[in-house]
């Protein structure tokens, strides 16, 4: 995997949620009918998830409990363990990449909804306003690497080799007419760095949890249409028929989970059922 930067405080805080969830006994314990217990990004998955726990679950008679993390690789380390029984957070791309240099077996339940991801800047206010040899930070982890440098492309500002896929990365450049730098960064950090580039790619979730409104402050923004990157929930191999876990994604592609998503995210998140 490529080297990533990552601050200290967001590895402490990965690994103290991860012992805290082994240490409390978290997760699956074969009971069918206990606790299902769900880990997620804090912004939008936590907050479309405790929107199910406080207002539909207990009609289905489910018991739900949101567990959220800050990074992107603990909640499929912990649910592939069994420290959770679930995840929502992540899109089929990232999934398939971290399944394969993981080793891990996890599979996606039902698909809620996409978080479009949006070049941001503090110092220009459209993309062809980008100075020659401009800094543009960009996620580091594979998936969402190549899912920036797409963005760009059809932004206009850069185009890349025929061919490339989910891997692709600056090397993969075919034309850079602006001869744009690119640092890449923890996707938790991209928001705090719109200070110190000229511009971030930076992921839905990240931006709307730093106050970004992607339909609005975004100078580029992904298409939904025919977009593979929408969020799932998730579990692993096996796991796709406990009850618990039916329950959970027949309400999260409800019609009152739907509004929800439209009414509180105002475009910034799309329903994608």
């Amino acid at each position: 995997m490529r080297n990533t930067t990552k601050t200290v405080t967001t590895v402490l805080a990965a690994g103290a949620l991860a012992l805290g969830l082994t240490a409390c006994g978290a997760g699956s314990s074969g009971d069918k009918n206990g606790v299902l217990v769900v880990a997620a990004s804090p912004v939008p998955h936590a907050e479309i998830l405790n929107y199910v726990k406080d207002h539909l679950a207990a009609k289905e008679g489910l018991k739900l409990e949101v567990k959220e993390f800050t990074d992107y690789n603990t909640p499929n380390l912990s649910t592939q363990d069994g420290s959770v029984d679930a995840n929502y957070f992540q899109n089929q791309p990232f999934l398939d990449d971290f399944n394969k240099k993981k080793g891990t077996d996890i599979v996606p339940v039902v698909t809620v909804h996409l978080e479009p991801l949006g070049l941001y800047s503090h110092k220009v206010k459209k993309a062809d306003e980008l100075k020659k040899g401009a800094t543009v930070a960009v996620p580091s982890d594979t998936v969402n690497e190549a899912r920036a440098l797409k963005l760009l492309e059809a932004g206009g500002v850069i185009k890349l080799k025929s061919g490339v896929g989910n891997e692709a990365t600056p090397k993969d450049i075919a034309d850079n007419p602006k001869g744009l730098k690119f640092k890449e960064l923890e996707a938790a950090q991209l928001p705090r760095s719109l200070d110190d580039v000229d511009a971030a790619v930076i992921n839905g979730n990240y931006a709307i949890e730093a106050d970004l409104k992607p339909a609005k402050d975004a100078i580029l923004l992904e298409s939904a249409k025919n977009n593979p990157y929408a969020n799932f929930l998730a579990v692993k191999k096996g796991n796709e028929d406990d009850p618990r876990v039916k329950k959970l994604a027949k309400l999260l592609t409800s019609p009152q989970v739907k509004k929800f998503i439209k009414d509180k995210y105002q475009g910034s998140v799309l329903a994608s059922f």
